[in-house]
């Protein structure tokens, strides 16, 4: 796979609740003009929001956010008091649901995290969170962090890949997170069993695994992620059962540029078609601070460094 890069499809809204970064981008299945993505406040906190765009005018100018946030941080003590990021859009029986992850500010480490779930009855209009509290926690299989799920609903199996944590390591005297990506099931979306399933490790160098982004495609799976040891960079794997994945990263993945706003990672890949077309959604340097980028699959066209 070659990914010819478009540039900057979405910029920040540029508000008091979004003065910077379009992070974490993606779409709903069947609605690929719709982009939604996280954005900073002068805090950092980040809400969740969303823009429409045209996937086939990549170059046109960047677009700019709604005037409000599609979901606003959690109550003071909440979970998700100190940020919300969102993750994927799931539809099922005429409701949206939206997975994201909550921040919380820690003590001994800077953040803990954890999954949680809004809904909308009324095409997105309108969301409500479906609990104060996660829906994915820590817990006993998950006992520092889980974030970033991706959500598939095949027959009646809810399927998940999912951000767990496995520790924090001391490193120049400070606190270094540690996670990779684990698979979780379910038969409403809302409680999950999580076995334990590493779906992807480490490779050599590397301390942070994350945002699956997983398609299925005639019996085989795809996931494109991110994988960071000095810098992010977006990987690639394949799985015939969505559990049992062999790394790819040289085949379908995307490096950093030689110079500009992806030059110094890229990160947080979400892929999707429309029109027969495949494209990816990704951030750039400082995980997404000028905005998210739009990438073409082509043949001939330069993917790995350009």
């Amino acid at each position: 796979m070659n990914w010819r890069r478009q540039g900057l499809a979405v910029t920040p809204p540029r508000t008091a609740w979004g003065e910077t970064h379009a992070q974490l981008p993606f779409v709903a299945a069947g609605r690929p003009g719709r982009v939604y993505f996280s954005t900073r406040d002068g805090q950092g906190r980040s809400r969740v929001a969303w823009v429409d765009i045209d996937p086939t005018r990549p170059r046109s100018p960047p677009a700019a956010a709604a005037e409000r946030p599609l979901l606003e941080l959690g109550a003071l003590g909440a979970f998700d008091d100190s940020g919300v990021t969102g993750s994927c859009v799931v539809e099922h029986a005429g409701r949206l649901h939206l997975y994201y992850t909550g921040w919380s500010l820690g003590v001994t480490v800077p953040f803990t995290l954890a999954i949680g779930l809004a809904t909308s009855e009324d095409a997105g209009r309108t969301w409500s969170r479906v609990s104060e509290g996660p829906i994915v926690g820590r817990d006993t299989a998950d006992p520092y962090l889980a974030a970033s799920p991706w959500v598939r609903v095949e027959g009646g199996r809810w399927r998940m890949w999912y951000v767990s944590g496995v520790g924090w390591r001391m490193e120049d005297g400070r606190p270094r997170h540690c996670y990779y990506i684990r698979y979780g099931e379910s038969e409403d979306g809302i409680a999950w069993r999580r076995p334990g399933r590493v779906c992807i490790d480490f490779a050599p160098g590397e301390y942070a695994i994350a945002r699956p982004c997983v398609l299925e495609e005639g019996g085989l799976y795809r996931m494109w992620y991110c994988s960071r040891g000095p810098r992010y960079r977006i990987g690639y794997a394949e799985s015939p059962d969505g559990l049992a994945w062999q790394r790819r990263d040289e085949a379908g993945g995307l490096e950093p540029s030689l110079e500009g706003w992806d030059s110094g990672m890229t990160a947080y890949p979400c892929v999707f078609d429309h029109g027969g077309t495949r494209y990816m959604l990704y951030n750039g340097n400082d995980y997404g601070h000028d905005g998210a980028g739009l990438a073409v699959l082509s043949e001939d066209g330069p993917g790995r460094r350009a």
